[in-house]
């Protein structure tokens, strides 16, 4: 940016024009991002973006750069303000995510301790409800391919347990599964 346009710029914002401050914006942020993806400490790296820093920067200087409370001989010496403005903002950011960090514990680490979620009441009463169709819907010769399934045991195990194939399990409960999904409709 040469100092001709950022002279008109400047005076454009300062006379309440609001795309001069979109266009001042667009000027710089690729810098100020850089120049902060270049700082952003490794750890804090996922607790925030450059552009949050970046904005969040920007919205606190705006209303200074509008009523000229700064002076600025060139566009060189606006950058230079501007990037010390954003990384006093990225540091304050960085210090808090990582103190934040410190106190957190890893989920493996107590997620052993924390209860699994419990199906809700609505969700038992249609899975018990699902499995009196299946077994109305089974014959007598098949139930214990489907009691076998429902405690979790591979079509491998079953056809083992049962002296059946593994694929006539599977066809068994494919036609089973079809039944009832022609019923339903």
């Amino acid at each position: 940016m040469t100092d001709e346009p950022f002279d008109r710029l400047l005076d454009r914002l300062h006379a309440g024009d609001e795309t001069a401050a979109g266009e001042l914006f667009t000027a710089f942020e690729p810098f100020l991002r850089g120049l902060i993806r270049r700082r952003l400490p490794r750890q804090a790296r996922g607790r925030f973006d450059s552009i949050d820093v970046v904005q969040s920067a920007w919205a606190s200087l705006i209303d200074g750069l509008r009523e000229a409370r700064w002076q600025f001989p060139d566009a060189a010496h606006l950058r230079a303000f501007l990037a010390r403005v954003v990384l006093c903002r990225l540091y304050d950011r960085a210090n808090t995510a990582l103190r934040q960090t410190g106190r957190e514990e890893p989920l493996l680490a107590i997620g052993a301790n924390l209860p699994g979620p419990e199906a809700r009441p609505s969700a038992n009463v249609r899975a018990d409800a699902l499995w009196d169709n299946l077994l109305t819907a089974c014959p007598p010769e098949h139930r214990q391919v489907l009691h076998l399934r429902r405690d979790g045991h591979s079509c491998e195990d079953i056809a083992c347990m049962t002296g059946m194939h593994a694929g006539s399990v599977r066809r068994v409960l494919r036609q089973l599964a079809r039944r009832i999904a022609f019923d339903d409709n």
